[in-house]
């Protein structure tokens, strides 16, 4: 491990470290995904029709994506590791308070107080990866890191489904309780803080505020942003729709049906990109996910136009091989964005996250309500938006070599530094 100029810190095991900051990363999906199972059961306790059982991911999402943009921040000012126990600590009230709730109104307000506590996994452990590594080493943590977040996905909603089958609903969220716990302890004794007092910055609100419109207006941060939060959209579409894509249109009993191929293509996508690490350019790793990813959008729109009756595994082998390529382009994309901001690195994550977040939100609230009801409508809109992502990153490449283009071919060129 390599940890940056002015930051002396022992860090855990790179194997304790990849399943620490994976588990971190895994309980906002688990938030997500684990209650999928019991929709119908709640809406009908509750009196909520489908619809409305929606808005308890939407405004989740919508809470997670605002609070999103404090995280980093925050991190960046009082040390990496005093948030991410903060934050553990309101979830795990917040999912107490879930399972306690009688009606629609009470689980919603709670399902909010959870999704503003919910990004401080993710968001602030991207920032402790780039704290501790650089380079292919970082490329690697992150792959790996993310090979452990895509199994949550994939195995949540089995849980909900397990649970649900022993017990009431309200017992999923009391998983969501021990499991944060589970976190909370693990973080208190194994993981270090990785940005020491001399390496902060003061959480000053005009500061911050200037620092975030100079981070969202810079083209290439907007571009590699758009990459990924288009490009990872594409598959959230699905799991948005998940419910009615698996029960109503598949006519499946299991959600596995969808989450197991699916994280299953991500997480050998982060397996391969962590392996290509040092072997294979970030530009040409992202190209080859981009392949994928038309490849799987191509065999989706021609088997959901060539059948009415979509059938189990071949719908769902789409999103196997997309999944694959999104894996390859999200971890040198991220990267790529904490990489501009050495001295800013949980503020980029969290407008990073920000940004994602909210089309996430738009996908699970608005669109997936409207496009859940035909297997072709959710093809043809993945398509577009896997379309806008490759757009966004053809034009960074292309910007980035008409720069190259413009350096004399004997300017003196000076590498970034990457220190504090």
């Amino acid at each position: 491990m390599s940890p940056d100029a002015g930051t002396s810190v022992k860090a855990p095991s790179l194997r304790r470290l990849t399943l620490l900051l994976g588990g971190l990363a895994m309980f906002g999906p688990f938030s997500i995904d684990t209650i999928f199972p019991a929709f119908a059961v709640m809406g009908t306790e509750l009196n909520a029709d489908k619809l409305q059982m929606q808005q308890t991911i939407s405004v989740y999402l919508a809470a997670y994506a605002l609070m999103s943009i404090v995280h980093g921040p925050l991190s960046d000012a009082i040390g990496r590791r005093k948030v991410i126990i903060g934050g553990l600590t309101v979830f795990t009230l917040a999912s107490a308070a879930c399972a306690l709730s009688t009606d629609l109104p009470t689980l919603l307000f709670c399902r909010a107080i959870q999704g503003l506590s919910a990004g401080v996994g993710l968001i602030v452990g991207r920032a402790v990866i780039r704290d501790l590594l650089h380079g292919d080493d970082a490329q690697r943590l992150m792959s790996q890191v993310m090979m452990v977040f895509g199994i949550a996905p994939a195995i949540a909603p089995i849980i909900g489904e397990w649970i649900l089958g022993r017990a009431h609903w309200p017992a999923i969220f009391w998983f969501l309780v021990a499991f944060s716990v589970l976190l909370l302890a693990s973080v208190i004794f194994l993981l270090p803080e990785t940005h020491p007092p001399q390496a902060r910055l003061a959480l000053k609100p005009k500061r911050l505020l200037r620092d975030y419109v100079a981070i969202f207006l810079n083209p290439r941060f907007q571009r590699l942003t758009a990459v990924g939060a288009f490009n990872f959209g594409a598959l959230f579409l699905y799991i948005a729709s998940a419910p009615a894509f698996v029960y109503d249109l598949l006519k499946v009993e299991s959600l596995a049906w969808f989450f197991v191929p699916t994280i299953g293509g991500m997480v050998l996508g982060s397996f391969v990109s962590g392996r290509a690490a040092g072997k294979i350019s970030g530009d040409r790793l992202v190209n080859f996910g981009f392949g994928f990813c038309a490849l799987a959008l191509a065999i989706n729109l021609g088997y959901n136009l060539w059948t009415d009756t979509p059938q189990v595994p071949w719908a769902v082998i789409p999103m196997c091989i997309g999944a694959f390529g999104i894996a390859l382009v999200f971890p040198i994309v991220t990267l790529s964005i904490l990489d501009m901001y050495p001295h800013q690195r949980g503020s980029a994550s969290s407008l990073q996250a920000f940004a994602g977040l909210v089309v996430n939100a738009l996908m699970a609230g608005a669109i997936s309500p409207l496009l859940s009801d035909s297997v072709l409508h959710l093809a043809i809109a993945a398509s577009v938006l896997t379309a806008v992502a490759w757009g966004f990153w053809r034009r960074e490449a292309w910007v980035s070599k008409a720069a190259c283009a413009r350096i004399p071919e004997d300017a003196v060129v000076v590498e970034p530094q990457d220190s504090i």
